[in-house]
Formats: structure tokens, sequence, C-alpha cells
């Protein structure tokens, strides 16, 4: 089965989802094979380590935040890009309050509403 956004997702338009303590997502577009979201984080927040069975990369719109992937540990700043490999634990601490692009392959149809 088909699942796709509407063509022209509209910031003012798109519903934020909460996404843990101190973190709120919206959608930004999807098909079954791409998945866009942007993620706001205020300072202090972590996004709990953790892995799953798609490709993610990750665009540092702004803020400062350091990410743990595998093994290795990195702060990066606004500009800055992550590439997560399939099945690879990973997690994340803002340092300052920020937003990330994620881009996932497939789609991540857990974030949609049932």
């Amino acid at each position: 089965m088909s699942i796709k956004s509407n063509t022209f997702v509209l910031e003012n338009e798109t519903e934020w989802e909460h996404a843990g303590n101190g973190m709120r997502r919206q959608i930004l577009g999807y098909d079954n094979s791409l998945m866009i979201v942007k993620v706001e984080f205020e300072k202090d927040a972590v996004g709990s380590e953790h892995s799953h069975p798609h490709s993610q990369s990750t665009y540092v719109a702004s803020g400062v935040f350091e990410f743990a992937v595998g093994d290795e540990k990195q702060v990066v700043k606004p500009g800055d890009g992550i590439y997560i490999e399939p099945n690879v634990k990973h997690g994340v601490t803002c340092i300052e309050a920020g937003i990330l692009i994620d881009a996932f392959s497939p789609m991540r149809d857990d974030f949609l509403k049932a």
C-alpha cells in the first residue's frame, strides 16, 4: 500500500507532536521510502539512546548538540550533518536549544498516527 503526505506541508498548518521531555516534532513530508522530520529541542533535552532499522541523516539547523553514534561522540553545530546507519545505537543531548532536520529511509511509520 502506498502512503504519502500532501505535496506541500506548510509549517503554520502542520501540527507539532510531543516527542519526549523538552522535544517536539513536525513531520514535513513522506512516502513509503522517505520521511523528513523537524525536531525542536529545549536546552538539556535528551533523545534517549535507541536504534531502528531506518537509515537516518540529520542536519543541524540551529543549536548545539552532542551526538553519540555507536562508539563515537561528537558535538555538532548549525550546518553540520550526521549519518546513522540502520540498527546503530544513537542518542543526542541538546547543549543549546535548537532544531534538527531528520531524514529517514524508509519512512518511520511509527511516527504516523493510527
